[in-house]
C-alpha cells in the first residue's frame, strides 16, 4: 500500500504506522562471512532510542564493552539523519564519519531509506553489517559467548527461547511498537486500535507479573530487556507526547514496581539518559510538538524509590 512519511517512519494511507524492514541483516558468527572478532565492530546507538537501548543493556550485562566498541549519535536527528556531533570534530572517532548515513551509503550506494540505530559497522571496511535490532541482541547472547565476562547472566537460555519469543512478540507488537502506533496514527480509527492493543497488552503483562518477579520467573531474560526501554520512557514521553494516556506508569502498581526493580539493577538505570530521551522526542518530532519545547518533568528521582519485589 502506498503511504506517506511522518517522523521518518512510514504511515499507511489508512493512518496507521508501518515500519520499514531492516535493510542490513547479515550476522556476525564465529564461522560466518562476518567473523566474531574482538575490536573489529562498532555498535552505533542513540541513547534516546528504545531499540538501541536494549543493545546497550545486553552489551553491558554480558561484559562486551571492551570487545565491541560503541559510538553514540546526537539525540537530535535532522534531515540528514543521525549525526556524530557529540564527538570532537563532529565525527565518530573510530569510523571517521560525520553521519551514520555515510556507512549506509558505503554499504549500498543506492540506499535512500531511513537510517536507523542500532547499527553494527565493520570498522576496517566502514560498512554496515546489520541494523536488525532484534537479531543484534540475540547474537550478542549466542555468537559472542566466548567473550562474555566471567559470571555473565544467561539472558537467552536455550531451553527458554521459545517461551521468551512467545511472550516478547506481543510485547513488541502492542507495547514497544504500540506506543509508536498511537503517536504516529493519523486517523482516529488507527489511533483507537493502537490504543486498545497497547493497554490490553499492558494489562496482560501486569497480570503476569503479579505472580513472578520477572517475565520468565525469578531471573532476568531477554524478554525483560525488550520491555524495559518502553516502560522507562513511558511517563516522560509516551503518556503525553504519543497520547498513551489511560494511566501513567506510576499509576500502575505492579508494572511500576517491576520497572523500578529493573531500573535499580546494575546495567539498567545507569544506561538511561533522560536528557537525550526527552530532547529527541520533543524536538525531533516537530509535527507532534511544533514548539520544540522540552518538558522539565517528570521527576526522575522516583525511580529510586523502594520497589519491594525482591
Amino acid at each position: 500500500m502506498a503511504g506517506t512519511q511522518s517522523g521518518g517512519k512510514e504511515i499507511s494511507v489508512g493512518g496507521e504506522l508501518r515500519r520499514q524492514p531492516n535493510r542490513f541483516t547479515d550476522r556476525i558468527t564465529p564461522d560466518g562471512t562476518w567473523p566474531v572478532e574482538p575490536g573489529r565492530y562498532r555498535l552505533i546507538v542513540s541513547l534516546a532510542c528504545p531499540w538501541a537501548h536494549r543493545s546497550i543493556i545486553v552489551r553491558g550485562l554480558l561484559g562486551l564493552q571492551d570487545v565491541i566498541s560503541m559510538g553514540v549519535v546526537d539525540p537530535l536527528r535532522d534531515d540528514t539523519g543521525w549525526r556524530f556531533t557529540l564527538d570532537e570534530g563532529d565525527q565518530d572517532p573510530v569510523l571517521k564519519i560525520k553521519y551514520l548515513s555515510e556507512a549506509y551509503l558505503a554499504t549500498d550506494p543506492t540506499y535512500d531509506r531511513r537510517v536507523t540505530v542500532p547499527s553494527i559497522v565493520d570498522v576496517p571496511s566502514g560498512k554496515v553489517v546489520t541494523n536488525d535490532f532484534p537479531q543484534i541482541t540475540r547474537d550478542l547472547h549466542t555468537e559472542w559467548r566466548a567473550f562474555h565476562r566471567a559470571g555473565a547472566p544467561d539472558l537467552y537460555p536455550e531451553a527458554m527461547r521459545d517461551e521468551i519469543e512467545a511472550v516478547a512478540e506481543p510485547i513488541y507488537r502492542n507495547i514497544n511498537n504500540g506506543v509508536y502506533r498511537c503517536g504516529f496514527a493519523t486517523t482516529q480509527e488507527a489511533y483507537d486500535n493502537a490504543y486498545t492493543d497497547l493497554w490490553d497488552e499492558l494489562d496482560r503483562v501486569s497480570a503476569r507479573l503479579e505472580s513472578r518477579r520477572y517475565l520468565m520467573g525469578d531471573r532476568i531474560t531477554e524478554a525483560d530487556i525488550r520491555l524495559f526501554p518502553t516502560l522507562v520512557r513511558f511517563d516522560a514521553v509516551y503518556h503525553g507526547h504519543f497520547k498513551c494516556n489511560r494511566q501513567k506508569l506510576t499509576e500502575m502498581p505492579v508494572l511500576w514496581a517491576y520497572a523500578r526493580d529493573l531500573f535499580q539493577t546494575p546495567g539498567f538505570g545507569d544506561t538511561v539518559d533522560w536528557d537525550h530521551i526527552k530532547r529527541h522526542y520533543y524536538v525531533t518530532h516537530r509535527h507532534l510538538n511544533p514548539s520544540g519545547v522540552v518538558p522539565q518533568g517528570p521527576d526522575p528521582s522516583v525511580w529510586n524509590e523502594p520497589h519491594n519485589r525482591a
